[in-house]
């Protein structure tokens, strides 16, 4: 059994399976045998802990299929439909080659179509929530085929209505996105509009524009075949204006940008700035070059990941105040 995950750990379940094609997912839930043990639903396991044996089924996702929707385009707007198993920069990739714009931001992301709606992924200022039409999904306990428009998925921050209140009631099986004809470049983010100035890039194709948003997020973040990591670990923390300015006044210097619900901290700052980077339990580490990430130093286990995790967890509370959450599924 080969359960594959990011983080490069070894991990078992009662079942797994692989699905490539609708008439078998049709078949499987048509069986019922999907509703009878816990039920986990597998892309890239880019952002999977497994700490423990899963009591239950794994389904993997492998259907693949990339679509123009031409009944919905219409001037600049561009409809791309693609299968839930599709790795996401691939993906990504192909837009850009066709000339389908709103994805280059997202651009080196691990993982697969289907999870870019259940995580609502998101990276140097664009989320998933920006440019996803609808999602096609099969009801677990029915097989019924369900659409979700993106307003009935209730997008936030890192989450939507697939990881919270429906949670493994609805297999994603395709994606619709809205993109557009025209490029127009999102460079507002920091990171990103510094380095395009750094190789004098003023104004930036498509291609140009991913290729340095891969670059940027290489400098910083592993790369999965290389040091195992479930990317960013932790969910950057909002807090309320109050707290803030509290925070602000011990640590001049703290990372932060107002949110509606308050002000929204950079958890990297704060993990760095309590001690973490660089340093590790057993064998696991906060990545010398990003607090955010923890990794993979070599045979580590999912408890050593969370064992780690909630030492860092318990540190940052303490000196701040502020409880992270983790942006890592634990299995």
């Amino acid at each position: 059994m080969n359960i594959s995950n990011t983080f490069g750990i070894p991990a078992t379940a009662d079942r797994y399976l692989e699905i490539r094609e609708e008439t078998e997912l049709q078949a499987l839930l048509a069986g019922g045998t999907l509703c009878n043990a816990p039920l986990l639903l597998l892309g890239g396991g880019s952002n999977m802990v497994f700490a423990h044996h899963f009591p239950g089924t794994i389904l993997h996702l492998e259907n693949k299929g990339i679509r123009l929707v031409e009944e919905l385009c219409s001037g600049d707007d561009v409809f791309v439909e693609a299968a839930a198993g599709e790795v996401w920069d691939d993906f990504v990739q192909h837009c850009i080659a066709h000339e389908w714009h709103g994805l280059e931001n997202l651009t080196a992301i691990p993982g697969t179509v289907g999870a870019s709606p259940v995580q609502n992924v998101g990276a140097y200022g664009v989320e998933a929530k920006d440019v996803i039409h609808s999602v096609r999904t099969f009801e677990v306990a029915t097989g019924r085929e369900r659409i979700f428009m993106n307003e009935e998925c209730r997008f936030a921050y890192r989450d939507s209505i697939f990881k919270g209140e429906l949670k493994d009631r609805y297999i994603v099986w395709s994606v619709t996105f809205r993109l557009r004809r025209t490029f127009q470049p999102d460079v507002h983010y920091k990171a990103l509009s510094d380095a395009l100035a750094a190789a004098g890039m003023e104004h930036p194709t498509a291609q140009q524009l991913s290729e340095a948003i891969a670059k940027v997020r290489w400098s910083k973040l592993p790369r999965p075949e290389e040091k195992g990591s479930a990317g960013s670990f932790f969910k950057n923390p909002v807090v309320s204006e109050s707290q803030y300015r509290k925070l602000l006044s011990e640590y001049p210097d703290i990372v932060a940008y107002p949110v509606a619900e308050g002000y929204k901290l950079a958890a990297g700052w704060l993990i760095e700035h309590a001690g973490w980077k660089g340093r590790s339990l057993g064998r696991c580490g906060v990545y010398e070059r990003q607090a955010l990430v923890l990794v993979n130093l070599g045979g580590c286990t999912g408890q050593e990941v969370v064992a780690l995790a909630d030492a860092v967890t318990a540190d940052v509370e303490r000196r701040f105040g502020v409880t992270l959450q983790k942006e890592a599924i634990i299995i």
